[in-house]
């Protein structure tokens, strides 16, 4: 079956998150991907555990390197630097996360990689980009939600501020990322064209506090944190059921006098404190006390299955556990397994990119360091036994 990005050869010189959650989206959709790790060490996310799988692969790493090919490559030295200046003259898209001037340094050059190879992609993800006072800074997803101001907007609304219980930053700078170099790719059929993509987390960071970002920029106020309900909806938050915790959410007015009338309050409805949304979000703390006392008489089951006749969304607050065991989430696939070399079979989350004419598909396993670094010398740089063994011996590879 063709790939939508078969042919299409992205040479990955990224490593932790960003850069390679990136790539193996590039990847599941059929690119052919080379990631080039340090002799010896590789990622460093190979070694950022418990837990590890037999044979000891992270779960960290094997969570973002999904059909890739892994190359080792000195690039302190300068036969490694040729290797990888042969390597783009064959790639289309290269993606890389170093400091900021690191392949410059080496004489790579936007201009210089498009002499290597006209029409390549090149794409940086850094924390603050290529220009500004920051530029020199190092990236790291926690302190970028904290001065992209997620986290000021994150947690009860007493007490500290809190970070997103994944690496946020990292995760959306990399969809950013990918969608810049698909529109590359694009643009590239049509005027054999190059890109220079300068992705930044805290660009992107602050590229999708959304609307909580526009509340400030009309009103001029601060936004504040309220914990697990919304500034511009009510109710649209946490609440316990007698048994336990759930999310419940009306989205709009007739929701709301749906689910009035069914559980006997029509005055809520008709008190004009209620009436609107935007009434209630001028009057949220009263609301939201007469919602927390009718929730505490019945169990969340009890509550679901009503809810989910009045078609008002609520949901029960998965663990992770219960996440894979949910029936949709098992319907749609997304908990998938595949052979690795020293793993046995690997558990992992699918593709979310379900596209039925041209489906993703699992080639290739997260590699082993440098599991396919003979593979790849021969391939496409056509090097023999012997020049592959003097690599080695000159701790090139």
């Amino acid at each position: 079956m063709t790939n939508l990005l078969d042919g299409v050869r992205v040479i990955d010189l990224s490593r932790v998150l960003a850069g390679p959650y990136c790539t193996m989206m590039l990847g599941d959709l059929g690119a052919d991907v080379i990631k080039v790790e340090m002799p010896g060490r590789g990622d460093d996310t190979r070694h950022w555990g418990p837990p590890f799988a037999e044979g000891s692969e992270s779960a960290y790493f094997l969570c973002t390197n999904r059909n890739k090919r892994s190359l080792t490559l000195n690039l302190k030295s300068e036969r490694g630097l040729t290797i990888l200046r042969d390597l783009v003259g064959k790639g289309d898209v290269l993606v890389e996360n170093f400091k900021v001037g690191t392949l410059e340094r080496w004489g790579l050059t936007y201009e210089a990689l498009q002499r290597l190879r006209p029409g390549l992609i090149y794409c940086t993800i850094t924390g603050y980009g290529y220009t500004g006072p920051y530029r020199h800074r190092a990236g790291y997803d926690f302190i970028i939600q904290a001065e992209g101001g997620i986290m000021s907007i994150t947690g009860p609304t007493e007490g500290e501020p809190h970070k997103v219980g994944v690496a946020i930053a990292d995760i959306t700078a990399g969809l950013f990322a990918a969608n810049a170099i698909l529109a590359a790719l694009f643009a590239r059929e049509r005027t054999g064209r190059g890109q220079r993509i300068d992705i930044s987390l805290l660009d992107c960071q602050v590229a999708w506090l959304a609307n909580v970002a526009s509340n400030y920029l009309v009103s001029g106020k601060v936004p504040a944190r309220y914990g697990n309900a919304h500034p511009n909806i009510v109710p649209y938050q946490v609440f316990r059921a007698r048994d336990r915790h759930f999310a419940f959410a009306v989205g709009n007015d007739s929701q709301w006098e749906t689910f009035c009338r069914a559980v006997g309050k029509p005055e809520w409805h008709e008190d004009a404190r209620f009436a609107t949304n935007a009434a209630r979000v001028e009057n949220r703390d009263t609301l939201i006390s007469l919602l927390d006392e009718l929730f505490a008489r019945r169990d969340l089951d009890d509550w679901l299955g009503e809810l989910e006749a009045l078609g008002i969304p609520a949901a029960p607050i998965n663990t992770i556990d219960q996440v894979f065991a949910d029936p949709q989430v098992r319907s749609r696939g997304m908990q998938v397994a595949m052979p690795h070399p020293t793993a046995g079979t690997l558990s992992m989350t699918a593709s979310p990119l379900a596209i039925p004419t041209a489906p993703t598909q699992l080639r290739h396993p997260p590699p082993l360091l440098g599991q396919h670094t003979d593979e790849i010398l021969r391939e496409i740089l056509g090097c023999d036994d012997g020049t592959i063994h003097a690599l080695r011996q000159a701790a090139v590879v």
